[in-house]
């Protein structure tokens, strides 16, 4: 694992190296800001819906009054700003790709040290903290930390191990195609028109052996053509040998002669993902 002041590079057990270009102060900034937009929306509806629900009922309001107590009625809001302010984060971003609508917007997202998703735990535990971060004011203890530090971590992001980096564009397939084609195996089928369009590179390769693939596999597999552009030449070659060699083991058969091993991958990534359709 290797890194610059605004980028970290974590090379795969697989030898391939993942690029990720660390979010700053002012990026992550806009996304807070764009979510406490919508957070600040969220409330005024609730509120709102609050207030015609006592407004509609004076007597079943006084009934709550009296009976339950100021203090529950107040604990209940409370409860339900906590939920907003804190479940808000680790929600979106335990299960939304490490992304709140603010992240989205602005192409951010929160990752493990390791490059991989972070887990609900993990994000519990760094927006927990964020009570500590926002001190005394304006999130002052935060930037002052991110500023301490090159990964521009906030106190949250020590306790959690977590980052938040850019988003990359998706870069297109270096076949030249497209997922949405119909995948077979070994082929591409053009659809809806006929006569098919068959890939006059495309691999044979037995679907049965490919199944034998798992997700991660196919995940290996995208993370190096997604940053093969970067690669110097003869390193992307002898990766992509490798990595088809390491595939057609777990497959059980043969290298296949006469072909690029990055042809192999291709063709290993297009029968899979026809696969988990």
């Amino acid at each position: 694992m290797t890194e610059t002041p605004d980028q970290l590079t974590i090379d795969t057990p697989e030898q391939v190296a993942i690029r990720f270009p660390i979010a700053g102060i002012g990026s992550r900034f806009l996304a807070l800001l764009t979510d406490s937009v919508v957070q600040g929306i969220a409330y005024a509806i609730l509120f709102f819906i609050f207030f015609l629900i006592l407004t509609s009922a004076p007597r079943l309001a006084g009934m709550i009054v009296d009976r339950a107590g100021e203090k529950w009625l107040i604990a209940a809001i409370l409860l339900v700003v906590f939920l907003l302010r804190w479940g808000y984060y680790t929600v979106f971003e335990a299960f939304w790709n490490g992304q709140t609508p603010g992240k989205k917007l602005c192409k951010l997202r929160v990752i493990r040290d390791s490059g991989r998703q972070i887990t609900f735990f993990e994000s519990l535990t760094r927006n927990l903290i964020r009570a500590v971060d926002s001190l005394p004011g304006f999130y002052a203890i935060g930037i002052i930390t991110m500023l301490c530090n090159r990964r521009s971590k906030r106190l949250g992001d020590f306790a959690a191990g977590t980052l938040v980096v850019h988003e990359r564009a998706a870069e297109p397939p270096l076949w030249g195609g497209s997922a949405s084609r119909t995948i077979t195996a070994g082929a591409f089928a053009a659809t809806p028109a006929p006569p098919p369009i068959v890939d006059p590179y495309a691999v044979d390769l037995p679907a049965d052996a490919v199944a034998r693939l798992t997700a991660d596999d196919l995940n290996v597999i995208d993370h190096f053509f997604a940053r093969a552009i970067d690669i110097d030449i003869a390193r992307r070659r002898q990766l992509a040998e490798r990595l088809a060699q390491q595939m057609t083991a777990k497959m059980g058969i043969a290298m296949p002669e006469g072909v690029t091993p990055e042809r192999v991958l291709e063709s290993i990534a297009r029968i899979l993902r026809g696969i988990r359709r």
